[in-house]
């Protein structure tokens, strides 16, 4: 895959975060997400790429852009064909309410790569490399953290657990806590927080618990370029999202799905810019005479590497984001 895609994926993440974060702390999370999606797709038509949405905005009748299955970019015959994931604000609420952590992601493979996810929960775990092979969805939490312990060679008093601060997580919190693990919760945005488990310097060992299917295959492309493990389940709440599982290919719902079945293959890249402030990245700063700053992750599976990138924007010279 051309390496140039990479810093293409970093524009496209960046204009999503410089229109949606304009919004951040006004209370209104639908018009932060519409604003993400805006910028980001007219990023996405600047691209000469063969790309088709797998994860989305949802259905057509129900996202004007970006839905699962639109056809995004210029293509030419020689375009190379790929799966496109996008969650154009993860962590709607938080830019809505002016709190951390809200970031825009994008991941691409070749086609038939990514995990066409349905929109539904997903029960999930995520350790950074020197735990991968070391922890199972299938076991007890109390074993995931007695087998985390002798990976990272420290005691079980000093392993950060993170999690959704939702009430289903309720007894999982008090089998962590009684284990005697440290506890993060977070209140929203889980591809960020299964991302921090590849960074040591932000202390978070493991993610575990249920949140959204379409998240978990972002964050799996993320972890794969990190050499992290992202395991993930399918969590449906009714038939009705058991057919939706069947229609889409997916008929055992108790399979764990590993980073192959998620995002498979060694051509991943994911990109992330930040929206409101983070542990993983800052947000978009504004600046006077319509200047603004972004910082941004990229990363491709195939080399391993890491990128952090600082951009200074010229709103001015961008019509599109001078308001």
């Amino acid at each position: 895959m051309d390496r140039n895609l990479a810093l293409n994926l970093v524009r496209v993440t960046e204009a999503a975060a410089l229109q949606s974060a304009r919004y951040l702390g006004r209370g209104d999370k639908n018009m932060a997400d519409q604003a993400a999606v805006n910028g980001m797709r007219k990023m996405f038509d600047t691209l000469t790429i063969d790309g088709v949405v797998v994860i989305g905005e949802g259905e057509m009748d129900h996202a004007p852009m970006l839905y699962i299955g639109e056809q995004i970019g210029k293509a030419t015959e020689d375009s190379i064909k790929l799966d496109i994931a996008v969650d154009p604000l993860d962590g709607t609420t938080a830019v809505a309410k002016g709190l951390s952590n809200a970031i825009s992601v994008v991941a691409v493979a070749p086609r038939g790569c990514l995990l066409h996810a349905p929109d539904m929960y997903m029960n999930k775990i995520a350790v950074g490399p020197k735990a991968k092979g070391k922890v199972s969805l299938d076991a007890p939490i109390e074993d995931n953290l007695h087998n985390l312990s002798k990976a990272l060679n420290k005691p079980i008093s000093d392993i950060t657990v993170t999690m959704l601060d939702r009430p289903r997580h309720e007894d999982l919190i008090r089998r962590v806590r009684k284990a005697g693990a440290r506890i993060k919760l977070f209140q929203d945005g889980d591809v960020a927080a299964a991302m921090a488990t590849c960074f040591e310097d932000l202390g978070v060992d493991i993610l575990v618990g249920i949140g959204g299917a379409p998240e978990g295959v972002l964050a799996a492309a993320a972890l794969k370029c990190m050499g992290g493990e992202f395991q993930g389940r399918l969590y449906p709440m009714n038939s009705a999202e058991r057919t939706r599982c069947f229609d889409m290919g997916l008929y055992d719902t108790d399979k764990i799905l590993t980073m192959e079945d998620l995002a498979k293959g060694n051509e991943i890249i994911f990109a992330a810019t930040g929206i409101s402030n983070g542990e993983l990245l800052k947000g978009v700063v504004y600046y006077e005479n319509y200047m603004a700053k972004t910082y941004s992750v990229v990363m491709r599976s195939e080399t391993g590497t890491i990128r952090f990138i600082e951009a200074i924007h010229r709103l001015d010279k961008k019509p599109e984001y001078a308001k």
